[in-house]
């Protein structure tokens, strides 16, 4: 059976980590979770360890500040392939990221999928829960990185998101900038530019309904430039 990691960055999560910890364990039992606190102020850290301190399935990985997702994620993943997990998956703690999704992530792996992207964008994908600016904001970011990048790929942005291990090899997460929303954009980018397979689901994302989100205008700035440095480098031959 291939070893599954799920990996959920968290800062400011107490009220739903242990919700989606329940979540995760009855929807794929065999997989790990790798929880990456980021010295939340609102102990999520130390429910996390209660959690872990009772199932072998959940470990932490604590780190000293608000150091960004993207890091959160390479950070884990390296430490996944370090210890021979075979696939990688990204989930939000907030329970937007419906586990009900799930095995039909497995079976698109299964089916030869190098990186698999849970999409708010094709038929059968939609959001819940959104103002008028969040959905500009998400599927106008994922219009102009497509456009500018030339890709197909419907969701650019989504975090909802599955790795085999070849396509983390092939990516070379050391090489990997962007920290925030331009994190995933970044990722399937490059795994599509390594010759990766990249197939789409569709899933519906429902917004949070504890906490708050971590979406700012900074991060959606940052995005934008991002795509111009990802052209920029695979017409020099970087990517």
């Amino acid at each position: 059976m291939k070893r599954t990691l799920i990996v959920t960055p968290t800062y400011n999560e107490k009220d739903n980590l242990p919700r989606f910890i329940d979540a995760v364990r009855n929807a794929a039992p065999e997989a790990d979770i790798m929880v990456v606190d980021d010295n939340s102020p609102d102990g999520t850290g130390d429910i996390a360890d209660a959690i872990a301190s009772k199932d072998k399935k959940v470990r932490v990985l604590h780190r000293a500040g608000k150091l960004g997702l993207g890091t959160a994620y390479i950070q884990a993943f390296l430490q996944g392939l370090a210890e021979g997990y075979d696939q990688f998956f990204e989930m939000d703690a907030d329970l937007s990221h419906d586990v009900k999704y799930l095995p039909a992530f497995f079976q698109a792996l299964d089916d030869g999928a190098d990186v698999v992207i849970g999409s708010r964008n094709i038929p059968g994908g939609d959001v819940e829960g959104w103002g008028l600016g969040r959905h500009f904001i998400s599927k106008g970011g994922s219009i102009y990185s497509r456009t500018i990048l030339g890709l197909g790929v419907k969701d650019l942005t989504s975090g909802y998101k599955a790795f085999s291990r070849r396509a983390l090899e092939a990516i070379q997460l050391g090489a990997v900038h962007s920290n925030g929303y331009s994190f995933q954009i970044e990722m399937t980018y490059r795994a599509l530019r390594r010759g990766m397979k990249v197939k789409e689901v569709p899933i519906v994302f429902v917004d949070r309904t504890l906490g708050a989100s971590k979406m700012s205008r900074k991060i959606f700035v940052e995005a934008i430039g991002v795509v111009w440095r990802l052209r920029y480098e695979s017409l020099t031959g970087r990517i």
